[in-house]
């Protein structure tokens, strides 16, 4: 039987690799909302207080709600913190990753304090960033600056999703957060599309191409 080894848990050791060269302060970024159909995207930027850092800060995807929404609440008690989005017509506009990048810069430029160095979830750097970054691959598990900027988008994107499921209700983004579940595809066919969909991508652009055509 394979033993699994534990994965190590998410720390700060590319935070103080960059502040021994100088370069501080380290903000983390990440963005949430590239997979959704509908809504914006949005990024937070933090640049966390090393000697306030809550505990139990690590990747989103593995934490409950109710241990994100405690941990966004200390982070934002005791971090430097901003949160942007790009919209549904800039999604449309831009593509998904271009408006990602463009959530990305905004968070950072947004931030109380100019940062030095940017830790960036993911392989491509945004284009307009102020000062020197780094890609970081599954940053959410390796940074502790981008774990907690992925804990305070993802808390943040849910409260608008939430809120923007008692304007439309019926297609679940309370739950689904706009991502292209069963119920929500099936309440595409059924309601068909809100203003928050986005049009440029694939099942609402069928929807709305077979409406045309019917129509015509």
């Amino acid at each position: 039987m394979t033993r699994r080894i534990p994965r190590p848990a998410t720390d700060d050791s590319l935070e103080q690799e960059a502040l021994a060269q100088g370069l501080g302060p380290v903000a983390g970024v990440d963005e949430v909302g590239r997979g959704p159909l509908c809504g914006p995207v949005t990024a937070a930027a933090v640049i966390l207080d090393p000697a306030r850092i809550p505990a139990g800060i690590g990747d989103s995807k593995a934490l409950s709600a109710a241990t994100r929404e405690r941990l966004c609440a200390e982070i934002l008690a005791t971090a430097q913190v901003s949160v942007a989005h790009a919209s549904v017509e800039e999604i449309d506009r831009l593509n998904i990753l271009r408006a990602s990048h463009l959530a990305m810069e905004r968070a950072v430029a947004g931030l109380p304090v100019a940062p030095g160095f940017v830790l960036v979830d993911g392989n491509r750097l945004p284009a307009s960033l102020p000062c020197p970054a780094r890609a970081v691959v599954k940053g959410d598990a390796k940074s502790l600056s981008i774990a907690a900027a992925s804990i305070v988008a993802k808390v943040m994107r849910d409260r608008i999703m939430v809120d923007l499921a008692q304007q439309h209700p019926g297609y679940g983004w309370e739950k689904n957060a706009g991502y292209p579940t069963q119920d929500h595809l099936a309440a595409l066919l059924n309601l068909g599309v809100t203003p928050h969909h986005r049009r440029s991508f694939r099942p609402v652009h069928n929807i709305l191409y077979q409406d045309v055509s019917v129509s015509g």
